[in-house]
């Protein structure tokens, strides 16, 4: 495969991450030629040690952060530490984020590799069994409590700490929120499990100080694989403006984080560590 350099913006040498489109707008039986800007989706592939293990789709910026917070969700590598080096490179049908990460580790996900491809949708795909399906993570030690405020804080800030959302309409956020409720930082993706991984993965590039008494807050619904990457962080609380799947809503009691959906302006559903919830 001849390598290409991946699309950028002049202004900014970054990864381009839309592109604009006519199309056609039919609004109450009138057509108009309008020019709609689509957020990128490209294939991602995630190589460790030279052994391509995943390829994910994915928007093509933030690419270090996705990798380190998916090594770490993953269970692929324990800490940052083990994580030595990350290399990007455009090639012709999408992107390659070549990573080393040390012997022990390596040794690991070989003996554990398995064929999964393009977690989007649903991010069990490509599992081979149940027991590779279903994970249990160490439950979350955190005793910070967080009060009904600064839940509606993080929601009344979510919008506006969505630049790509605000242009395309396509993409999730996920944003890391202090106990206040004030977004600390914030990542976007096509995919929600993406933008989770990515927010991970800044964090831990920023500082690598401990997040156990921040939660964090994610533009979608709240399924099982997101319950357990929040685990894996160590936050407290996590916050979806849309429902919990029931399998969630279990590991979540489980792994004693409290799980907030339905956040909205003015409302939102507990589902469970109340506890964790003060007025």
């Amino acid at each position: 495969m001849k390598a290409v350099t991946p699309p950028v913006n002049d202004d900014e040498l970054a990864p381009v991450v839309s592109s604009s489109f006519t199309a056609s707008n039919w609004r109450k039986g009138v057509t108009q030629s309008v020019h709609d800007q689509l957020i990128e989706e490209v294939a991602v592939a995630l190589v460790y040690n030279g052994i391509s293990h995943v390829v994910m789709m994915a928007t093509p910026d933030h690419l270090e952060d996705f990798a380190l917070g998916f090594s770490l969700t993953e269970g692929i590598i324990e800490n940052p530490q083990q994580l030595y080096d990350i290399n990007t490179r455009g090639l012709d049908d999408g992107i390659e984020v070549a990573m080393t990460i040390s012997n022990e580790r390596f040794a690991l996900l070989k003996a554990a590799r398995r064929n999964m491809t393009g977690r989007t949708g649903c991010g069990l795909c490509g599992a081979e069994s149940l027991e590779q399906a279903i994970r249990q993570p160490a439950p979350v030690t955190t005793q910070q409590t967080y009060s009904h405020c600064a839940i509606e804080t993080a929601v009344a800030q979510l919008e506006s700490r969505q630049p790509l959302q605000a242009i395309t309409g396509a993409v999730h956020g996920a944003a890391l929120c202090d106990s206040n409720g004030n977004i600390e930082v914030l990542r976007e993706d096509v995919g929600r499990h993406n933008a989770l991984d990515k927010l991970y993965g800044a964090v831990c590039n920023q500082s690598g100080s401990a997040i156990n008494d921040r939660f964090v807050l994610i533009s979608s619904r709240a399924s099982y694989e997101l319950v357990l990457k929040a685990a894996v962080m160590g936050v407290g609380m996590l916050v979806a403006v849309s429902a919990p799947t029931s399998l969630a809503v279990r590991l979540a009691e489980q792994v004693n984080i409290t799980l907030v959906g339905f956040a909205r302006n003015g409302r939102h559903m507990i589902y469970t560590h109340l506890e964790r919830i003060t007025t």
